[in-house]
């Protein structure tokens, strides 16, 4: 009886879900067919299929961009400032919420209110400092100003999971002579794992995609990253969108496998800690 009454209410729902699955998706339907296409045809009618499937666009996207160099660029980027946010953020969560004192109340409470500054106020003084301190035109530099930037929204993500983490477990540690060091790098982070990979993930995505931040800090040509070289093939009288739309779907590709990568992981995770509860 209830799934006969609610089966027409549940039909135009998963409907209207679908067309606006379609929707979003719809992005990714052009950059995908146009990339194939030729500037002509592009131009001609930009949501009809390619006449033929060229590679021309995609070889050309690769020799004019050097998009091995850039990939290699922002993919050394991606690891290092992850790997740094990842020990940074878990280790600093972990000493906050374990040992509760006013100085680490007001010191959380800073990282929180920086979350809410946006970038573009602090730009300028950003690349004074980099500048000052010899961070500029160099990866590391962009990793240090990416750790800045990001710290504080990881922090405030591992905090309220450590929370979850029973006291229990570190006190039977203590007791059988385990060290600080030790609980933490044996028990308590890799309890931390889905909370770690969502990190990953949300920092992943965003350090992928930036723009702003690559372009003022790694100024010169061999140090450009995926993003800041696409946009070089756009210029005030010249638009070449069919190399750009290419160059948008090769590094698209390799962040969705990894994005479903991890997913399943989160997955896995979560599961493992149901059980174990």
């Amino acid at each position: 009886m209830n799934l006969n009454r609610y089966a027409p209410r549940l039909w135009i729902i998963e409907a209207v879900l679908i067309v606006l699955a379609l929707g979003f998706l719809s992005p990714f339907y052009f950059v995908l067919v146009n990339s194939f296409k030729t500037y002509g045809e592009l131009l001609l009618n930009a949501a009809s299929l390619p006449n033929a499937i060229k590679w021309v666009n995609y070889t050309r996207a690769w020799d004019v961009l050097q998009f091995g160099l850039r990939f290699k660029n922002t993919v050394s980027i991606v690891i290092l400032a992850n790997i740094g946010l990842v020990v940074i953020a878990s280790m600093t969560a972990y000493r906050l919420i374990r040992k509760p004192s006013r100085i680490n109340k007001l010191l959380f409470s800073m990282f929180i209110a920086a979350m809410v500054i946006p970038f573009q106020a602090i730009m300028i003084p950003l690349v004074k400092v980099a500048a000052w301190t010899h961070l500029l035109n160099s990866i590391p530099g962009a990793v240090v100003c990416y750790l800045g930037l990001g710290v504080s929204l990881s922090i405030f993500l591992f905090q309220g999971y450590v929370k979850s983490v029973p006291l229990e477990i570190e006190e039977s540690a203590t007791m059988d002579g385990c060290t600080p060091y030790g609980i933490f790098w044996r028990i308590i982070f890799p309890l931390l794992k889905p909370m770690t990979v969502t990190v990953i993930l949300l920092n992943t995505l965003w350090i992928w995609n930036d723009f702003l931040l690559s372009l003022i800090i790694l100024q010169k040509q061999e140090l450009r990253t995926i993003q800041v070289a696409i946009n070089s093939l756009f210029a005030e009288y010249t638009n070449q969108w069919d190399l750009a739309l290419a160059a948008l779907t090769m590094s698209v590709i390799p962040l969705l496998a990894f994005f479903l990568l991890l997913q399943r992981q989160i997955i896995a995770g979560i599961m493992a800690g149901s059980v174990k509860g």
